[in-house]
This record gives C-alpha cells, structure tokens and sequence, in this order.
C-alpha cells in the first residue's frame, strides 16, 4: 500500500544535518515516506556533504529503501523506506565526518530488527559539534542500557580530524523489555573523571588541560587521567565525566589548531559549571539525543534548563511524524520539563 509522503522543511529551526537524521530515522521506523527539502540550507556549505550522504545510503543499506538525491551537495533527498532487516554492515565517511552521528541516524531502526546488527564504522570519533564516541558509550549508551536496550561498542583506532581514519564496532540487540526513562532528579554525585585522550602531541598540553580542571574546579590529581590513544594523526580532546545515582553526563571538548590548551579546557570546565548551577538533570547534548529512542522505546521525561534549538527543532520534527508525542513544558527559572509518549515500538515482549 502507498502512503502519502512527509515533506520536511530541512531549513526549519537550527536548520542542520539532525533534521536530516531525524527524518531518515523516523521515516524507516515508522515506514513513512519521506522528501527532506532544503537541506542545511542555512550552512556555508549547504546540502548534504560527506558525513549527511553516508547517513542516507547507511539508512538505504538497513531499509532497502528507494531513494533519490543522495548525492554530494544534494539539497533534496527522496526517501522511500523498505523493511528493516538486521546483520553485518560496514559503513566508511571517506573523510573525518562523525561516525558517531552515522550511528545515531540507524541504530533506532536496527533495534526493531529480530536480528543481532553488528556494525563496523570508519570516519571521524572525536568531531567539533558531533557527539565523542565517550559520549556516546560512557553516557548515552550506558543510560539507554540501564533501561533495557541491548548496545555495544568496541573502539579500534581513534579518529581526529582533519586525518579522521577511525574504526569502532556497535553490537545491537533485540529488547526484551524497555522501561520509560525518568530523570527529573540527579540524585547525589558519585564520581567525577577528567580524562584527555590525545594522539601524537606534546604531553605537555594534556598536563596543561588537566592542570587547569584542578584549578577551576577543585578536583583532585586522582580524578584525572591522561592517555595516548592510537590515531592516523594528531589530535586531543578532555572529557569530564559526571556520573550521578540518575546518569553520567559528560562534557567534551576538541582541541583546533591555534587554540591553547587552557581555553580548550576552560570551554568544557564553563560547560560543567554552568550545568552544575543549574536544575538541570539532563545536560544540553544528550537532552537531544534521548528523544528518539524514548519515543520509539518507552518514553518518560527528564527536566533540561533552556532547551537548545537544535533540541526544540528535533521535537518538532519527531513531532510532524508521530503525532505530537512530545511535549515541552515550562517550569519556574528558566527550567522545563520534556514529557515524551513512547509508541514501545522496539520492544519484543
């Protein structure tokens, strides 16, 4: 049976790739067709680059899907999704693009698969603007595991850009049974870990990172930890960790070229700071990215302090696909509550 197809103004709200990735998740879900019009329109480059096209044609490769405009610098994208079918998939960028985005975009879909999905990817690990692969294991997976989802990921060489080269594993499994994820209090602190990562630099700016995270935030030398990691080129980040009883939030941030090691330290130390001042249980990054598998799963909600617009744009979005099952509702101080309706839609139970 046809179905009508949903046209998605890719220019709305932040007007980036997530509208993008949304979009092709939803649409293979759901088995909604779907045509993502002006594309990144808004961006020096607009339309689909590397890292957005490898989206479309991993999101084709898991559905079977028929598409049009998947193309470099395409403004428009056709997709029409098949069945979702589960198992082994290698999926490269070609440049230093995020793969950790690539795997946002389909492991929904593989998670409503019968099948064990492994997963190979190459590309970017540790992006400006892009979720770290610690990110995304030691938080957003970790969390989304704790609640019944079955996700796992093994790194085998890092990425950085501009060299990018990076190689990790994600396993995904069936779910027997998801319970709905409430986090409307952080509960008490139970660790803090300020961790660099970085590959063929001088050890002095990772001292010079970690030494400014025991001065800005009083933690102890025992709390840090400096590794060389296995990369094609150059590169560093720091990422502090925050592991409440609710969660663990983490706060990343990449080292560029010209930019000293103590401003890239003190970026990620504000971040920390400001969400400690804050009501906030659920940090910005991942408060964005909890939304699709809580609709998809079993929903719940989580209280966030001024939502970014790249999260309102995403709910209105998941919005235009399911029929409003989120809603944003404001609180006292700048504070608000994002309730989510989950349509259990991975679950096997």
């Amino acid at each position: 049976m046809n179905r009508e197809i949903l046209a998605i103004d890719g220019s709305q709200g932040e007007g980036g790739g997530q509208i993008l990735r949304t979009s092709l998740s939803l649409s293979m879900c759901l088995g909604i067709p779907v045509k993502i019009e002006n594309i990144r329109s808004g961006r020096k480059k607009p339309g689909l680059l590397r890292q957005h096209l490898t989206c479309v044609r991993a999101a084709k490769a898991i559905c079977n899907a028929e598409v049009e405009g998947d193309e470099l610098r395409s403004s428009e994208v056709l997709f029409k999704p098949g069945k979702i079918k589960g198992g082994e998939y290698h999926f490269s960028i070609g440049t230093a693009g995020s793969t950790t985005l690539v795997f946002q975009t389909i492991f929904p879909a593989l998670l409503m698969s019968d099948l064990e999905s492994k997963v190979n990817l190459t590309g970017g690990t540790h992006n400006m603007s892009a979720p770290s692969y610690e990110f995304l294991e030691k938080s957003f997976i970790k969390l989304l595991n704790e609640h019944g989802f079955k996700v796992s990921t093994k790194i085998y060489r890092y990425g950085f850009y501009p060299q990018g080269g990076g190689e990790w594993l994600a396993r995904v499994l069936p779910s027997n049974y998801l319970s709905p994820i409430m986090l409307t209090e952080k509960g008490s602190l139970k660790s803090r870990k300020a961790k660099t990562l970085t590959s063929r630099l001088p050890e002095h700016i990772s001292e010079r990172e970690l030494r400014q995270v025991v001065r800005k935030l009083n933690w102890c030398l025992t709390e840090t930890e400096a590794l060389e990691v296995d990369a094609f080129g150059p590169g560093n980040i720091i990422s502090l960790q925050l592991s409440h009883d609710s969660h663990t939030e983490i706060f990343d941030e990449v080292a560029r070229l010209g930019i000293k090691a103590e401003r890239v330290a003190g970026n990620a130390i504000k971040r920390v700071k400001e969400f400690l001042s804050s009501d906030a249980v659920v940090g910005e990054y991942l408060a964005d990215q909890l939304l699709l598998p809580m609709v998809l799963g079993a929903g719940g909600e989580y209280l966030v302090h001024k939502p970014s617009l790249h999260t309102t744009t995403n709910i209105d979005v998941i919005n235009r696909f399911t029929n409003n099952t989120i809603i944003l509702e404001e609180l006292e101080d700048s504070n608000f509550k994002i309730k989510v309706k989950g349509l259990n839609l991975i679950s096997k139970s």
